[in-house]
């Protein structure tokens, strides 16, 4: 039995989603009008069923996110949500708050969001039981401990996030921008505060680091880790950007295209899980869209040091290093910039700082601005406008092969189109056989309008004739038959779509913790009663309701300040040494940092306004 495998990608609308279906992904996710963890990101009814046929066409598949914790009034309107996307066709429902299951859903398949903080064996058995049919991994898991949830679980997909922007925190476990600005991350609405720069003080008050990002990730690439993440037991590539453009999701999603379908191509065991084949206009290349420089994060294990602490920004794609300055201008080798490009470099300081190309003389360039570059500087290109250019226009096509059989007797003709999917449409057109003047011709112009598909979702791979000297027939005949056939078959692929219905059944299994605290995202009534049958005892209810914050916890993250920093006494227990505690200090707050070097885990917890801590650095 083959294994299929599912690239998804994001769909911040239904044109971004479009486009990464016609850029090769199997699958998109996409915001539900309302109560969705990108807020902004929520789509409306009308595109969500523009975006669902045209997904369906190529037997490509659209989840929609409804994956914040909702109040006791939300949940009536989300199930009146939920129902009608299930009527439009959607194949899966992404959710974070368990009240909706203690509602009437309708058959619709569940994935557990990466919200739900999906990081133990224990934890995905429990939502196996209970009806998920996926779950979506924490991003903080290692090959070996995906293989481990593999092995004590049996049909649950796992869905694994393989590029794009890293949440610091353990996702659904960060009350920061809640506790800070009154914006929930389980809500969708996250100011991201973890992007903001922080001052690191010891126990002392003394400053380790100034104004620095201390709290910002690089970004997600998982490329090359494809064929592990499969032996791993991976099914479903997440892509990450829901609040991404749309050249970067066309950028990205043809990229992992071709990785996945490289790895399938040698290895027979596997599929991918759609139709069709995309031909693109440009080599993908994700070095040259959004991001902030790479890192595999904790897939290897914890020795990569993962954070950008100098900038939370964009620095794009690595050039190389300037050879020569000089009054206005600067050399760099094998470049190929253009007018316009937006370039980025660390000055001495660790700044970032960037200019524009303002002309390029063969091998000089011209900045608008000269200031802070020497020799050695290291250069980036975070806007390539050649590039942009061309991912802002139609740069991919999708087709699904098809075989045709044409047969012509001496009072009609048939045309058969059949696809790969096992799908057939037969079109007869009445018409009296007219032996040709010129029997290689008649063929030639037979062949040529059969196989000229134009804008359909079709491409001709096998043309069958019989018989081998076919009778003259118009040019708009052929066309015609060619046309219907095609068309029927598109409603045939349309009624015979493979779409899963599944029952949401409840039941009583155990939860793995018998006391929860506001780490659950208790948000309404019906949470609680989900927990409660559950066998578990809520004690605590969300962080958004609580009223007094302070010495919460508001981040809980497997990166630490003191391994990005080799201040780490676990993995290097030679290197210098501070004093605890450590706190880090924004224009605002003070928060305390505390360290579980066992689980290799730090907290960010909540301690007050800033100042009591603050010493003047000599």
């Amino acid at each position: 039995m083959l294994t299929s495998l599912e690239l998804l990608s994001p769909a911040g609308s239904a044109d971004i989603g479009i486009a990464a279906i016609d850029h090769g992904a199997d699958a998109v996710y996409i915001g539900a009008p309302k109560f969705s963890a990108r807020a902004d990101a929520g789509v409306s009814v009308a595109d969500i069923t523009r975006l669902i046929l045209h997904a369906h066409l190529y037997y490509a598949k659209v989840y929609v996110a409804l994956n914040t914790i909702l109040t006791d009034r939300e949940l009536a309107e989300s199930l009146d949500i939920v129902s009608e996307l299930y009527q439009l066709g959607a194949d899966a429902l992404i959710i974070q708050d368990v009240g909706l299951l203690e509602l009437d859903l309708p058959p619709i398949p569940l994935i557990a969001s990466t919200q739900m903080h999906n990081n133990t064996p224990k934890k995905i058995k429990f939502l196996e039981a209970v009806g998920f049919k996926r779950v979506i991994l924490a991003r903080e898991l290692s090959l070996e401990e995906i293989a481990e949830i593999r092995r004590q679980t049996s049909k649950i997909e796992l869905e694994v996030f393989v590029h794009g922007s890293l949440c610091v925190s353990y996702s659904g476990q960060c009350y920061m921008s809640q506790a800070v600005a009154g914006r929930s991350g389980n809500r969708g609405v996250c100011a991201q505060p973890c992007r903001s720069h922080y001052t690191l003080i010891d126990g002392d008050g003394s400053v380790i680091q100034k104004n620095k990002y201390l709290l910002s990730l690089k970004d997600l690439n998982l490329m090359n880790r494809v064929p592990e993440l499969i032996a791993a037991g991976v099914t479903s590539f997440k892509i990450e950007g829901r609040y991404k453009g749309i050249e970067y999701v066309k950028n990205v999603t043809a990229a992992y295209r071709k990785a996945i379908d490289g790895f399938i191509s040698g290895n027979a065991n596997y599929r991918k899980c759609s139709s069709g084949g995309s031909a693109l206009t440009f080599t993908p290349e994700p070095d040259r869209t959004f991001n902030r420089g790479y890192t595999q994060y904790f897939i290897a294990g914890l020795g990569e040091k993962v954070a950008s602490i100098d900038t939370q920004k964009a620095i794009g794609q690595y050039l190389g290093e300037i050879s020569e300055v000089g009054k206005d201008c600067f050399r760099i080798a094998r470049h190929d910039l253009q007018n316009g490009d937006g370039l980025c470099f660390f000055t001495n300081k660790n700044d970032l700082a960037g200019f524009r190309v303002d002309r390029v003389d063969k091998d000089k360039i011209y900045p608008n601005s000269i200031s802070g570059l020497e020799t050695g500087t290291r250069l980036y290109r975070n806007h390539d406008m050649a590039f942009t250019k061309i991912l802002k226009k139609s740069s991919g096509v999708r087709r699904i092969d098809v075989e045709m059989d044409f047969v012509q007797e001496d009072t009609f003709i048939r045309l058969t189109v059949r696809d790969g999917d096992g799908n057939e449409a037969e079109m007869v057109k009445h018409v009296l056989f007219e032996p040709p003047r010129d029997p290689a011709r008649a063929r030639q112009q037979l062949e040529k309008q059969l196989t000229s598909t134009g804008n359909t979702p079709y491409q001709v791979a096998k043309l069958n004739i019989l018989p081998q000297e076919p009778g003259f027939l118009p040019a708009s005949l052929l066309n015609s038959i060619r046309r219907d056939a095609l068309e029927a078959l598109t409603q045939i692929r349309f009624r015979a779509y493979p779409r899963q219905s599944i029952e949401f059944t409840p039941n009583d299994t155990p939860y793995p913790e018998k006391n929860l605290d506001f780490h659950a995202n208790v948000f309404n009534a019906l949470a609680r009663q989900f927990y409660e049958r559950h066998g578990a005892a809520v004690t605590e209810p969300a962080f958004e309701i609580i009223i007094e914050t302070t010495g919460k916890t508001v981040m809980t993250t497997r990166y630490c300040i003191r391994h990005q920093l080799d201040l780490c006494p676990k993995m290097n227990p030679s290197g210098r040494t501070v004093k605890k505690p450590l706190r880090l200090r924004d224009a605002h707050h003070t928060y305390r940092l505390e360290f579980d070097c066992e689980q290799c885990r730090m907290f960010v917890i909540m301690e007050g306004r800033t100042g009591a801590f603050e010493k003047t650095p000599e």
